[in-house]
């Protein structure tokens, strides 16, 4: 075996840097004496560049590159431990996010809940205000149903189509229906008045009210006072103004007891 040969397996281990002790130390004072092993170290140290960039590279001698892996065989290796915080740090996001599912979870919970209360009572309030509506109305028309109640009819002449009334009056608890219809469009300052003609005493207002496209128009219960008997009701076209405390304006109709 020549000298260069001798070394070449040490040229090798020497480029990458695996070479220790006196082995390097003799390699070393070698190569300030031999130009040849000079060139075959840049060789080589210009292959493993090339390496490095590329997926194939230079192949060192046989027995050079099992020295390198006895060489890794014989390093000591140190056990890795897994610190327990780490391997719990896995689960601590797992841990936040349900909590933090769990916590929205409450939140939408508490707010429909709060929104369903909510629906509960106002539903509840418009059932309560239209119970109060229909005994009201279911009182109002009972009352008008009963035998003493009064009948009136009103009409008005000379007049095509001609306007029509009908008041339902009981003089007991007050109660008054009165529905017109054909009556004329209002002018913008004035508007129509019902009046309670007593049979003893002055016209008492009976409510103000306005026609729909059709004529039509409804007065229901208007503030009257309590035990008045009626002779007749009327209506006249009043300023916008009212309630009056006398009729001041043209009459449009008036009835008599049926």
């Amino acid at each position: 075996m020549s000298v260069h040969e001798q070394f070449a397996e040490d040229l090798a281990l020497y480029a990458l840097g695996s070479l220790d002790g006196d082995e390097r130390a003799t390699l070393e004072k070698h190569l300030d004496t031999c130009s040849s092993c000079r060139q075959e170290l840049e060789s080589l140290r210009g292959d493993l560049s090339l390496f490095a960039l590329s997926t194939s590279g230079p192949h060192p001698p046989q027995r050079a590159r099992q020295r390198l892996m006895s060489s890794i065989g014989r390093e000591p290796r140190l056990p890795v431990a897994v610190p327990e915080r780490r391997r719990a740090s896995w689960w601590a996001p797992l841990g936040w996010a349900a909590a933090a599912a769990m916590a929205l979870l409450a939140f939408t919970l508490w707010r429909d809940l709060g929104m369903v209360r909510r629906d509960f009572a106002s539903i509840m309030a418009q059932a309560t205000h239209d119970r109060g509506e229909l005994e009201r109305v279911s009182a109002i028309l009972d009352g008008l149903n009963a035998p003493d109640a009064q009948r009136i009819t009103l009409a008005a002449a000379k007049t095509h189509p001609q306007p029509q009334g009908k008041a339902i009056y009981q003089r007991k608890n007050s109660n008054l229906i009165f529905l017109a219809s054909n009556l004329p469009p209002l002018p913008a300052d004035k508007i129509y008045e019902l009046w309670l003609i007593p049979t003893q005493g002055a016209p008492i207002a009976a409510g103000l009210f306005k026609p729909d496209a059709k004529g039509d128009a409804v007065v229901v219960n208007p503030p009257l006072p309590a035990g008045i008997e009626a002779k007749t009701f009327a209506v006249t076209l009043e300023p916008v103004d009212g309630p009056h405390e006398a009729p001041r304006g043209t009459g449009v109709m008036q009835g008599i007891g049926e």
